[in-house]
Order: C-alpha cells, then structure tokens, then sequence
C-alpha cells in the first residue's frame, strides 16, 4: 500500500490541474483572477466543502470512503491556514484522487472531478 500522504500530495497536484483547466475553459483570463476563483476549489475549506456535499450525496463507494478515512488519519504537517480537522479531511480527499491517479482509475478521478466543478 502507497504512503496516504505521498497519495495526497500527488492527488492535490491533479486536483489543481483539474481546477486550472476548468477555469481557463471558463474564460478567465487574468492570474489575479485565476488565484482567486480556484480557492474557492483549492483551499482546504473548500476541499471539505466539496467532500462532504459530494458524501452527503453517497457519491463515494466503499472502498473511496475508506480510502478518504486512510488519508485523513495520516500523521503529517499542520496547516497554517485550516483547522486541524478541515486539513485532515482535504488530505483524505486528496489521498483519494492520488491513490485513484496511480491506480490508473482517471475515469473516476474525472467523475469527481466533474461532480467537484459542477455542484456549485
């Protein structure tokens, strides 16, 4: 099994991917713009934002919500900017779309991705 924060740490590089592209498909065109609008994705707050509408929902299978439990219990670095809890919870969110990446799944991480940028 992959270390949940070395998964996180790639799945918060596809994450923001997902988010830039989307934002630049948007239309938005200025960085200042581009800086300001993706942290209502990117931040830890929005992250768990974000997970728990989507598990409210029962979007995540089984085995993603042990997956998400996996990266938030992981012992690692505190957030400056977040409470303990939003920080854990944005690391298991982002565990799962690392864990997803190098399991090859880009299907999946594209539906919660699509369901991330379009359930506003």
């Amino acid at each position: 099994m992959y270390n949940p924060l070395v998964m996180a740490y790639m799945g918060d590089t596809i994450y923001e991917r997902y988010v830039r592209e989307y934002l630049i498909k948007k239309g938005l065109c200025k960085i200042g713009d581009l800086q300001k609008e993706s942290l209502n994705y990117v931040s830890a707050k929005s992250q768990r934002k974000h997970l728990e509408r989507l598990e409210s929902e029962n979007f995540f299978t089984e085995e993603e919500i042990e997956i998400i439990k996996w990266g938030r219990n992981a012992k690692g670095a505190k957030s400056k900017s977040a409470d303990i809890v939003t920080y854990r919870l944005a690391t298991g969110f982002e565990a799962l779309i690392g864990k997803l990446y190098f399991d090859g799944n880009n299907k999946r991480i594209d539906e919660i991705m699509g369901a991330v940028l379009g359930g506003e």
